[in-house]
């Protein structure tokens, strides 16, 4: 039993790094572009290139765990983040952090991707939506306390000093991943590390309907949280003038919100399928996704009411991600390892996509951040109801 805690908490917390790498330094923004004679919208593409780095990372770190198992990888990446995290504090130039950001996710995504397929290799399909939703409750704390530590360590440090934190991070979970996780998968040595057979087995997963489908609703499902991350620090520290403090704590109470979906999440699992929840969920969070827009036309938020119904949204975020992921990966198991990295791949491609335009369509207003969470959660919901989601790809999935 103390094993089984701690790898769930070693897996959540692999789970947790990138969140973790996002959250820690967005209080510091302001600071940054002061420091580096930039302007924050400028600063917010460190964000953007963390997002591509992970996309691309994901994709070429998939068959490497398909390949030499589970552990190595790990070991490797987490060191390359230390290395990465390091040099982001000792940057002078934000040219310079954008590029090592996208460094620090290279290193870092190879815990996203080893943690579900871990779920995949040790877990019956029964449970690995409950599986990853716990997982969710320790990457949601996440959003709550890192955003807070970021803050206090740049007033009282500097925020140079956030990267030297997040690099004793990466040395923990080094530690922790030796001695908590199981070599779930051993190396397969028949598994193809040529470019031309590596996209022909991505090919295969993408082929597979239910992934393809619930892939896309969970890439646009980090769509709209990375809209708001990246919109977030103008939003709240500029046009409600909270501070680096109070901005923490306002991104850890919509955090609450996400946790408290996950978990009520794994309580409906008992009583109703993945693919109903789903359904049900996305349309509330698409009608609070079409209030949030009429509100900031209409000028109808303060900073509380925009954090309510901010908190509304995220709630249903929290039941939407662990089952979109959880249907895409079932179909899986000899290739868990490169399922799961497309999934994270989709995933990341299109936050980052969302997170770029929020900082390219930068205006002086929260619209960029609303519209950019509503078009998400729009596309998200039409594509579950489409036609092209058959009753018979969801019976598959449900029977097996």
């Amino acid at each position: 039993m103390k094993q089984k805690r701690g790898l769930i908490i070693t897996l959540g917390l692999l789970t947790a790094v990138a969140p973790f790498s996002i959250d820690t330094y967005l209080p510091a923004f302001t600071v940054i572009s002061q420091d580096l004679h930039a302007d924050i919208s400028y600063v917010a593409y460190s964000l953007t290139s963390f997002f591509i780095g992970i996309s691309l990372g994901q994709a070429l770190c998939g068959p490497l765990l398909d390949r030499f198992g589970r552990k190595k990888p790990l070991i490797i990446g987490l060191s390359i983040y230390v290395l990465a995290a390091v040099a982001c504090a000792s940057v002078q130039s934000v040219n310079w952090l954008i590029a090592i950001r996208f460094l620090l996710a290279l290193g870092g995504c190879v815990g996203l991707v080893a943690s579900r397929a871990v779920v995949r290799d040790l877990f019956t399909p029964q449970e690995m939506a409950g599986v990853l939703s716990t997982l969710m409750l320790i990457m949601g704390v996440s959003p709550i306390i890192a955003p807070t530590i970021g803050g206090y360590i740049s007033e009282v440090a500097g925020w140079r000093y956030i990267f030297g934190f997040l690099a004793l991070v990466g040395i923990t979970l080094i530690i922790m991943v030796l001695r908590y996780l199981p070599e779930s998968k051993p190396a397969d040595p028949s598994i193809s590390l040529k470019p031309t057979r590596i996209l022909k087995d991505y090919a295969t997963v993408l082929k597979e309907p239910v992934f393809s489908i619930h892939s896309l609703v969970a890439g646009l499902a980090s769509g709209s949280m990375f809209s708001y991350i990246a919109g977030s620090p103008f939003v709240f520290m500029k046009l409600h003038n909270l501070s680096q403090t109070e901005y923490g704590w306002a991104f850890g109470f919509n955090a609450c919100g996400m946790i408290l979906g996950s978990q009520v999440n794994r309580f409906w699992l008992r009583r109703a399928k993945s693919e109903d929840i789903l359904k049900k969920v996305s349309a509330f969070q698409w009608i609070t996704a079409m209030l949030l827009i009429m509100g900031t036309v209409l000028n109808l938020f303060n900073a509380i009411g925009l954090l309510s119904i901010m908190f509304i949204y995220l709630f249903f975020h929290g039941f939407i991600s662990p089952n979109a992921a959880a249907t895409a990966l079932f179909p899986f198991k000899r290739y868990a390892g490169s399922a799961s990295a497309l999934l994270g791949c989709i995933q990341m491609l299109i936050g980052a996509a969302a997170s770029g335009l929020v900082s390219y369509f930068h205006n002086d207003t929260a619209l960029p951040m609303v519209v950019g969470m509503a078009i998400s959660s729009t596309l998200g919901y039409f594509l579950l109801i489409a036609p092209s989601l058959t009753r018979r790809n969801l019976q598959t999935v449900s029977g097996s």
